[in-house]
C-alpha cells in the first residue's frame, strides 16, 4: 500500500514558477514509476510528466516540454515537479500517481491500477 500526499500548489502570476512535491509512504517507493497528471475544470485528467523507478527515463506532455521538470529523491520518498514559465492554461488540480509499471503510469493508471494522491491546486493568473 502506498499513500501519496502532494504539496506546493498555489497562486502564481504568468511567467512564474512553482515546485510541487509528492511525498510517499511505503518501503518500496524506489520500485515505483511516478507521474504527474492535471485536471482543469470541465476537462478530463491529463498526463503531464512521468519518471522511471531509477530516474533514468523521463516523459513529458508536449504542452510542458522545456518548461516542467520531473525528478525524484528515493532517499526522501519524494517526487518533484518543477514548473517554470507558467501559463494561465497550466491552471489545474495536479495529481501524483504511482505504479510499478511505467507504462501503467503513462496510461493514467487504467482499471484502478496503482495509486493517486489527493491533488494540489495550481492557479496561474494572467
Amino acid at each position: 500500500q502506498v499513500q501519496l500526499v502532494e504539496s506546493g500548489g498555489g497562486l502564481v502570476q504568468a511567467g512564474g514558477s512553482l515546485r510541487l512535491s509528492c511525498a510517499a509512504s511505503g518501503r518500496t517507493f524506489s520500485s515505483y514509476a511516478l507521474g504527474w497528471f492535471r485536471q482543469a475544470p470541465g476537462e478530463e485528467r491529463a498526463f503531464v510528466a512521468a519518471i522511471h523507478w531509477n530516474g533514468g527515463s523521463t516523459y513529458y506532455a508536449d504542452s510542458v516540454k522545456g518548461r516542467f521538470t520531473i525528478s525524484r529523491d528515493n532517499a526522501r520518498n519524494t517526487v518533484y515537479l518543477q514548473m517554470n514559465s507558467l501559463k494561465p492554461e497550466d491552471t489545474a488540480v495536479y495529481y501524483c500517481a504511482a505504479d510499478y509499471s511505467a507504462r501503467t503510469v503513462l496510461d493514467g493508471l487504467p482499471n484502478d491500477a496503482g495509486y493517486w494522491g489527493q491533488g494540489t491546486q495550481v492557479t496561474v493568473s494572467s
